[in-house]
């Protein structure tokens, strides 16, 4: 072949291989890998992951998720979201670039999920419109509304003696057995036709007590307007923690639609040992009752989520009913007195009471809602204040009788009437009462219809009270 032709069958060959150098676009991906040092009980370290963020996801072999929850300078430190039992040192550990979400949508409505939102229903996967972090910054001062519009409970202690407003934070404490789940998920079933949907919320509970609370749901049609995040006691501590957050995540999408949403916490107590467990295992200083010191602020920013919009953001409220758990009537204990100081109020249930039969067990003196008649029904203000007064004389005149003074006429009658107070106070459970009915028999006690009744006869009386405003009777 002569030179020239050679040179030029060589340039030509050049030209094609830097052409095709040009138009060559990587196929692989590069991606931080690092590897795990050290597994403990819901937690590990890793190596490794020097660009990693705060709360980022993180993937482990066998599709295991993690979230990032400490950031040293040699390590980090990622709390586990699921069976880690087969994780060892060692194991490659991959970066996903996005924080912890959760998904939201309409099809949540009626299923129940865990914080990672797969289904736990067998109703099949789920479908959903987006997905959401689970830490979310709480509405601006200025883009909150005042809570003027009442969240009927059904339960005529509460309604009565300390009303919810949409879009308060409404704290239900007390002992183990006291009836705090029974007050929430009586309040869920009094939303029947109200356009209010729920969001049950529990953590760290038995097996058995949340499928009780879904069947209970379920039998009285709740599950329409309800959505159910679930964690149980034998789940690693990290889904305990961020069941709060994903399901408060949830809520807030309807919230920003401009629905009204409650969303109920069951309980706190186990969501705080959780967070108390993680943080001992990740060697963080204790320190009251050897709870990590930003205690407090991880229910703050969670409770802060919950509000009332303003009608130019939608008008929408998220109203949150957080249950904690006391120990020995102990209401000045350290999660306890934060979380009265976080809420807007607090209905305490009695051990007292509950073993008297006063169901529900609210303790009248010792209950209250710091926004009061503002989010009440009228007609509701026009007896409440009345029977309050007159049930705590009566309290007092109990406590002071019980030493078997001689009473006077007026001390008897005010004891008789009180009697009443306690006996039309007192309800089944899972039998929520209209506002039309509670006002008509709350009405008629104020002005002494039942005083003459005996209290044998007070149910009675009650059911028939029920029967001529055109509520079906109690069962």
């Amino acid at each position: 072949m002569p030179e020239s032709s050679l040179n030029a069958a060589l340039k030509q060959a050049f030209q094609d291989v830097s052409d095709a150098n040009r138009s060559f676009k990587p196929q692989m991906k590069a991606s931080e890998v690092g590897r795990v040092r050290s597994v403990s009980a819901g937690v590990a370290k890793v190596v490794g992951l020097p660009g990693v963020g705060y709360e980022e996801l993180v993937t482990f072999p066998g599709g295991l998720f993690g979230m990032v929850f400490d950031l040293d300078s040699e390590e980090v430190g990622v709390v586990l979201l699921g069976d880690y039992w087969h994780l060892q040192a060692g194991d490659v550990v991959e970066r996903t670039g996005r924080v912890m979400d959760i998904p939201v949508g309409n099809a949540l409505i009626g299923r129940v999920i865990n914080p990672l939102g797969q289904a736990l229903d067998n109703k099949g996967p789920l479908t959903y419109d987006k997905r959401w972090p689970i830490e979310r910054q709480a509405p601006a001062i200025m883009d909150r509304a005042a809570v003027n519009a009442p969240l009927q409970t059904g339960i005529k202690v509460i309604d009565a003696l300390v009303p919810i407003g949409r879009g308060q934070r409404e704290l239900i404490l007390g002992d183990r057995q006291t009836g705090k789940t029974t007050i929430a998920v009586d309040t869920i079933l009094n939303q029947h036709d109200q356009n209010l949907l729920c969001v049950y919320c529990a953590i760290g509970q038995r097996a058995s007590a949340v499928a009780k609370v879904v069947d209970q749901l379920q039998r009285h049609g709740a599950m329409e307007y309800t959505c159910v995040v679930v964690t149980e006691g034998n789940n690693p501590p990290g889904l305990s923690y961020i069941a709060p957050y994903a399901a408060t995540s949830i809520a807030e999408y309807f919230m920003e639609q401009g629905r009204e949403v409650l969303i109920v916490y069951d309980d706190l107590t186990n969501h705080a040992r959780a967070y108390r467990e993680l943080s001992l295992l990740l060697r963080r200083p204790p320190g009251r009752e050897a709870f990590p010191g930003d205690i407090f602020y991880i229910h703050s920013r969670l409770l802060e989520r919950a509000t009332h919009l303003a009608e130019s953001l939608g008008g929408g409220s998220l109203t949150a009913l957080p249950i904690i758990e006391t120990e020995a009537q102990n209401m000045a204990a350290y999660i306890p007195t934060n979380l009265i100081s976080i809420t807007d109020g607090q209905i305490y249930l009695s051990p007292k009471l509950f073993e008297l039969g006063v169901l529900p067990a609210v303790d009248v003196g010792q209950s209250v809602s710091r926004v009061g008649s503002k989010a009440q029904l009228a007609d509701y203000s026009k007896v409440a204040g009345s029977l309050k007064l007159a049930y705590a004389q009566f309290e007092e005149l109990e406590n002071f009788a019980r030493f078997g003074t001689r009473l006077d006429d007026d001390t008897r009658k005010t004891l008789a009437h009180g009697q009443r107070i306690r006996a039309c106070l007192k309800q089944p459970e899972h039998e929520p009462v209209p506002a039309s009915a509670q006002i008509s028999l709350l009405q008629a006690l104020v002005a002494g219809k039942f005083d003459d009744v005996p209290l044998d006869d007070m149910r009675e009386a009650e059911q028939a009270l029920y029967t001529k405003v055109g509520f079906k009777p109690l069962s």
